[in-house]
Formats: structure tokens, C-alpha cells, sequence
């Protein structure tokens, strides 16, 4: 219901009330009279036929008293519901989840305000937690920037310290300090790339492509990484599947979630890969055995720089942004990328339209 169609409901919920109000102290104070006359009838005395010959007198004065009154009434009362709309504007901004609590009549108006007052809060929450998103990304991209930038700097200062350092030891910390200033290169590249797909300007090159192909050949590329410690990759999916999609992009969505799964198997484990059609979409998962993960943490794995286990991904050279950029991506292609924990067992859910 809009401002006006409220408005004109509730004056005409007023007048009636007005009218009703009128009818029925005419009709009161009619009854009264009559009684009062006939009371008097019987009294045969001075002031009773004094009053009975002033009765219609008597009425007429007591209907512009009565009238006068409820009119005055009924003049206060926009006044007074005003007053509380005031008032309750006045709490819309207030940091709580108390309901602002109007007049009975003005009911449609405090649900309205009351909703109002939750989406104001929820606003503020929103960017109270957006305000301490970008503060954690600043301060983990600060640490992760200036971890590998401080062992460049150290390496560096001891080449130059010592320049009569055995050739072979020269060359290990050479090798260190560019090790690290890769990471440091990869890392800057990822925050640009996502911050590009944040943001929209990324534009996909879509074309049909063979899914079970690349899955395979991913899973070719994989197999030194997967066999050094022990765990096997198995697929489970039917040839010829094919999705619109843009093949690089997409190759990088499936590399990041399989460099997750590796990191985070249990030795001599088997990671397993099934893609199965459902309707206009493909659901491809990627199931490997490690810790579970706490289900309070499920929805946050895919922020920006969220570690479950900074040991281990500073083990692995990880940036703790590629599976940010997996959701990313696959949001761009119209899709939706999930993981479920239980029982030891990580599930990366990918859902992937079939056509544009």
C-alpha cells in the first residue's frame, strides 16, 4: 500500500469513527431527554414544568457541548499519530533491533518504519563488515608482500656483503631470493586479476569446448604433482561433454581447485573427479580426503586471502587467492562453485551452464 492509499484509509477510517461517534451521542442524549421528560412528567411542580418546557433547550446545548468535545477529540488525534511518527523516524537510525511500536491505527505505517529500521541496520552491518573485509586484506596482503620481499632483500644484502662467497652458496641464495620474487610477481598478478574479475572487465571468450578433453589433460598435467606424494587422481566422467565456455578461464577454475585438493589430501589418498549432466547444466565435482573442514568456516573459503591452515599453505607457495578467482570465474560464466565437508571428505561443487 503506497503513502496516498494509506493516507486516505486512514482518514476515512477517522470519519467514520467521527460519524459513528456523533450518531451515537445524538442518539444517547435523545434517549436521555426522553427519559428526563417523562421522569419530570410525573414531578407536577414549578421547576419540573420549568424544565420540561426548556427540554428540546437542554438537548440542543448538550448536542453543541458533546459535539464540541468529540470534535475536539478527533482534532488531536492526527495530531497525536503525528507525534508518534515523529518519534518513531526519530529511531529509525538507532543501533538496535528493538520494533518501533506505534498506535493500533497506524499499524501498516510500523511495519513500514520497522522495516525501514532493519534495512537501515542491515546496511550498516553490511558495511561494517565490508569496512573490516578490506582492513583484513589490506593487512594480509601487507604480511604477504613483505614476508618473501624481506627474504629477496636479506638474500640480496649477504650476496653483496660478502662478494668473495663460494660460488655454490651464491648460487643457492640466488636461486632463494628469485624463488621468492616470483611468489611475490605471482601473488601481485593474482590480486590484479582478481580485482579485474571483481570488477567486471574481464571479457570472456566463449567457445564450445570439450570438457571431458580438458579435464583429462589437466589431470595428465596434474600427475607428477599428484604421484610425488603418493595420492592417485581417478575421473569419472562421459566423453563428449560439452559446455560454451571460455577454455582458459576455465582451465584455471579447475587448476586452482586441484592445486587446493593436493595441498589438502592425506597422503597415499585418492582425489576423484565426476561430471554428470543435470538439465541446461553440468555439475562437475572434485572430492579429495582431508581434515574436514568446520562447517561455521564453509562459507568463508572462498574470501580473499582466508588461510584454514597457513602452515601448510605457506608450504605449498600458496597466495590464498585462487579460489577466490575460481568463484569468480565461474560467477562470470553464469555458474556457481560450492564445497561440503564431512567425515574427512572435501567436495568442490562446480555448476556450469551448457549454453550462453
Amino acid at each position: 500500500m503506497n503513502a496516498k492509499n494509506q493516507s486516505n484509509s486512514m482518514e476515512k477510517k477517522l470519519c467514520r469513527q467521527l460519524f459513528l461517534s456523533l450518531s451515537l451521542y445524538a442518539a444517547l442524549g435523545l434517549a436521555v431527554t426522553l427519559v428526563l421528560d417523562y421522569i419530570l412528567a410525573l414531578f407536577q411542580n414549578p421547576i419540573s414544568v420549568w424544565l420540561i418546557q426548556r427540554i428540546d433547550l437542554i438537548y440542543f446545548f448538550c448536542l453543541i457541548f458533546g459535539f464540541g468535545g468529540i470534535f475536539y477529540r478527533y482534532w488531536k488525534k492526527p495530531w497525536s499519530y503525528l507525534n508518534e511518527v515523529v518519534q518513531g523516524a526519530g529511531r529509525l537510525h538507532e543501533q538496535d533491533s528493538r520494533p518501533i511500536e506505534l498506535s493500533a491505527p497506524l499499524g501498516e505505517v510500523e511495519n513500514q518504519m520497522n522495516q525501514i529500521k532493519m534495512s537501515v541496520l542491515l546496511s550498516k552491518q553490511a558495511a561494517k563488515m565490508a569496512e573490516d573485509k578490506k582492513n583484513d586484506l589490506i593487512m594480509y596482503l601487507a604480511h604477504d608482500i613483505r614476508t618473501p620481499l624481506t627474504t629477496v632483500i636479506g638474500y640480496l644484502n649477504l650476496l653483496e656483503e660478502a662478494p668473495d662467497m663460494p660460488a655454490e652458496q651464491r648460487t643457492k641464495y640466488t636461486g632463494i631470493a628469485l624463488e621468492k620474487a616470483e611468489r611475490l610477481e605471482r601473488l601481485i598478478n593474482e590480486l590484479f586479476e582478481i580485482t579485474r574479475l571483481h570488477a567486471r572487465t574481464v571479457a570472456l571468450k566463449k567457445e564450445k569446448l570439450d570438457l571431458y578433453c580438458l579435464l583429462v589433460q589437466l589431470a595428465d598435467e596434474f600427475y607428477p604433482i599428484i604421484s610425488a606424494k603418493g595420492n592417485s587422481l581417478r575421473l569419472e566422467i562421459k566423453e563428449k561433454m560439452t559446455v560454451f565456455a571460455d577454455a582458459e578461464k576455465l582451465v584455471r577454475v579447475f587448476s586452482n581447485i586441484l592445486k587446493n585438493a593436493v595441498s589438502y589430501s592425506y597422503p597415499d589418498t585418492e582425489i576423484l573427479i565426476t561430471a554428470d549432466v543435470q538439465g541446461d547444466f553440468v555439475n562437475v565435482d572434485i572430492q579429495n580426503q582431508g581434515d574436514q573442514i568446520p562447517q561455521e568456516r564453509l562459507g568463508d573459503i572462498f574470501e580473499k586471502f582466508i588461510r584454514l591452515d597457513k602452515a601448510r599453505l605457506s608450504d605449498t607457495g600458496g597466495t590464498g587467492l585462487g579460489l577466490s578467482i575460481a568463484e569468480e570465474i565461474i560467477r562470470l560464466h553464469g555458474g556457481e562453485i560450492t564445497v561440503e565437508s564431512e567425515e574427512k571428505m572435501v567436495t568442490f561443487h562446480v555448476r556450469l551452464p551448457l549454453s550462453d
